[in-house]
């Protein structure tokens, strides 16, 4: 793998010592509380924040994240680029203690994501990518000391049969339904459920080929694992109309998507869902 800029290397050290102290409070012990929109957060979400927030402060690229108070649209919208990060993606499964969660940094340039990182602090698994750079893996050590990055190319052919991956504590009607299409298309389909953004682990190591979301989702949640997608030739899109998601918005919820390791596994239009 070529050289890195900068700014990456920075956000990709941050998200893995914020691994160790998300691991410290998971292995410990933590205090939950609820948001104001019913979502829990723990000790390990903000403390997490905290050091990822300082860590990209260097870069001096404006941050938007889930544990932080926001800047104001007014001021937003004039931003070129600017970094968006879940310090602790699937709380819920963190205080299940399942594993199933992650930390998200994207990099964010002109309302579209250009550079993605996922972290699972359980395997010490870091998931990069974007177009500029390609799509990589690697794992990191007891003292957070990365091994060699190992490309991971675009699958010319999808499972057979087609993998749907799912969330593990939010289900929908709706994705009944997708399914149903899905069948109409693509004949038996076999099904993973996981939390968080882990599933673009499954998405981009070719074990899944298609993630619909129809429950509620921020930009943080989704914008590294778009990076990643879109750098092997696959999208995100969301379901009223199909087109490709975008972030810094006035409003930070994502719609209903349809994430897919393909452009061509969906042949009909779903607007209806």
């Amino acid at each position: 793998m070529n050289a890195l800029p900068e700014i990456y290397t920075i956000a990709i050290q941050a998200g893995v010592d914020a691994s160790f102290i998300i691991m410290d409070y998971y292995e410990r012990g933590f205090s939950t509380e609820d948001k104001i929109d019913g979502s829990p957060v723990t000790e390990a979400d903000k403390a997490s924040s905290e050091l990822i927030h300082l860590r990209l402060q260097q870069t001096n690229i404006p941050i938007i994240g889930e544990e932080i108070i926001n800047t104001d649209y007014s001021i937003r919208k004039n931003w070129k680029e600017n970094w968006c990060v879940d310090p602790l993606d699937g709380t819920k499964e963190f205080i299940k203690k399942n594993g199933e969660f992650v930390i998200n940094i994207a990099h964010i340039e002109d309302g579209s994501p250009s550079f993605g990182i996922i972290i699972t602090p359980v395997q010490r698994k870091v998931l990069i990518g974007g177009k500029k750079t390609g799509v990589y893996m690697t794992t990191f050590d007891e003292h957070g000391k990365l091994e060699s990055w190992t490309q991971l190319i675009d699958p010319s052919e999808i499972n057979e049969p087609l993998v749907l991956i799912s969330s593990r504590s939010f289900h929908s009607p709706k994705t009944a339904e997708f399914v149903e299409k899905l069948r109409e298309q693509h004949g038996e389909i076999s099904y993973i459920e996981k939390g968080s953004a882990l599933k673009f682990f499954d998405l981009a190591e070719g074990k899944a080929d298609i993630y619909p979301r129809f429950a509620p989702t921020m930009e943080w949640d989704i914008a590294a694992g778009q990076a990643i997608l879109e750098a092997m030739g696959g999208s995100i899109t969301a379901v009223i109309n199909n087109s490709t998601l975008t972030y810094n918005k006035e409003d930070l919820y994502n719609p209903h998507f349809i994430a897919q390791t393909k452009t061509s596994l969906i042949k009909t239009k779903l607007e209806k869902l």
